[in-house]
């Protein structure tokens, strides 16, 4: 049976099962994994993987079961599962399914893995790095490549199909100098092919440097409010809280958002500029489809600091009665802006350069506190020193509607693409 009449054999199973409305996606990923641990490649591996998700409405109550196989008594049971776990749960109006839309095929045309291009990359990464900064341990890397194959279909009839074959590139690393040790640091990368070296990919070559540095390191003496140059790398912290936390679902439908009665209105400087991009394109490692059943669309969520749209899905749409936004969210990009990264640092009286940040999850209001790691102490537009884990905290929508500046230069990341962010008025504690 092909995988298309699997998804075809979800959907009658679940509506013998009972179903009112119902949905599946039916994926099927096949993947070539190549790793590497404390500077010497240890393991090539295949793998293969199903996964199918189900999903029913019945009488307006909704359940959903997943299961990773493709057996027809395995479907069968999990449609028997997801009709139960409906008429067990609350009845909600706002349940549905997406409308009918014309059917769909989209692939991103990169079919399998270059396995000699996967071994010369990596090869090249761990000796490269070891020239270039003796101090580094790269404890794990890997480069891996995954073809997925999704299948959506639902009982209103809408049927897409989207394949993407995407290399993923990961690599953890600490320096060490004598008995001096860095913190441990890491990056990643998406990519649809594998021309450029490891070193040259998303900000590998940076952080590799910075952590050479960052053997030795100093305390920042006192309290003091000032301002943070946050990396493409840590900056993704920071925008989660509006794309991730703020304006989705549950913020939404429980009223809590501190952005609820903002759209159309101010929320951030207006150098600042987020979008949603899942269409492949200017990012590499996106969506075809969004997890509510739609063809994916790239999204405008705050354009020269104003918002412009909420990430609700159908379901958040119809709860709210706010319009559905046509990206799953995911896939940001930030706009780059005026100013270089060098002028951003001369702009700083005394602050922080912060290039990863360790702390919970922000309160509803945005009220963040955690620790300032593989960090600069900056002091009268210079970085001067490399600086031990520095307390910051401070509120985050406020933190962006005092942005600073936005630098030119930014990071591909595949997965997102984000620049240098400049904030002022965060509260810095040394000793």
């Amino acid at each position: 049976m092909h995988d298309k009449d699997r998804a075809k054999f979800c959907l009658e199973a679940l509506k013998r099962a009972g179903a009112d409305k119902c949905e599946c996606f039916f994926t099927r990923s096949a993947g070539s994994e190549l790793n590497a641990e404390n500077g010497e490649i240890s393991l090539f591996r295949t793998t293969f993987e199903v996964s199918v998700n189900l999903a029913a409405i019945k009488g307006q109550r909704r359940g959903e079961f997943a299961l990773n196989a493709d057996d027809k008594d395995a479907i069968e049971k999990g449609a028997g599962e997801t009709v139960k776990l409906a008429e067990s749960s609350p009845r909600d109006e706002s349940y549905d399914i997406a409308e009918c839309q014309p059917p769909a095929v989209f692939d991103n045309s990169v079919l399998k893995a270059d396995k000699d291009a996967m071994y010369e990359k990596l090869s090249n990464f761990l000796r490269q790095a070891k020239e270039r900064y003796p101090k580094i341990t790269i404890r794990n890397a890997s480069i891996n490549f995954v073809r997925k194959t999704v299948y959506y279909l639902n009982l209103n009839g809408v049927d897409f199909t989207s394949s993407k074959g995407i290399y993923r590139v990961m690599a953890m690393f600490s320096a060490r100098d004598g008995e001096k040790t860095s913190s441990f640091n890491y990056s990643s990368s998406s990519s649809t092919e594998l021309k450029k070296e490891i070193l040259e990919m998303a900000s590998f070559d940076i952080l590799l440097k910075q952590s050479s540095e960052q053997t030795e390191t100093k305390f920042v003496n006192g309290k003091f409010s000032g301002d943070i140059i946050v990396t493409p790398d840590c900056l993704g912290d920071f925008t989660d809280f509006i794309s991730q936390i703020s304006i989705g679902d549950a913020a939404l439908i429980s009223g809590t958002s501190v952005y609820k009665d903002k759209l159309g209105k101010r929320i951030a400087s207006d150098v600042f500029s987020l979008y949603s991009k899942p269409v492949p394109g200017e990012i590499c490692d996106g969506y075809f489809i969004t997890s509510d059943g739609y063809k994916a669309e790239n999204l405008t969520i705050v354009e020269n600091g104003i918002l412009r749209s909420f990430l609700l899905s159908l379901y958040g749409s119809r709860k709210t009665g706010l319009e559905r936004a046509p990206s799953s969210g995911g896939c940001y990009v930030v706009s780059p802006g005026s100013q270089n990264l060098a002028e951003l640092v001369s702009s700083v009286k005394r602050g922080l350069l912060v290039a990863r940040f360790s702390g919970g999850r922000p309160n509803e209001n945005g009220d963040f506190s955690g620790i300032a790691k593989n960090s600069y102490y900056i002091e009268d537009g210079q970085i001067r020193y490399p600086v031990s884990e520095t307390m910051i905290s401070g509120n985050i929508p406020e933190m962006f509607l005092n942005i600073k500046g936005v630098s030119r230069e930014r990071v591909d990341f595949g997965s997102s693409i984000f620049p240098w962010v400049s904030f002022a008025g965060i509260n810095i504690s040394g000793k």
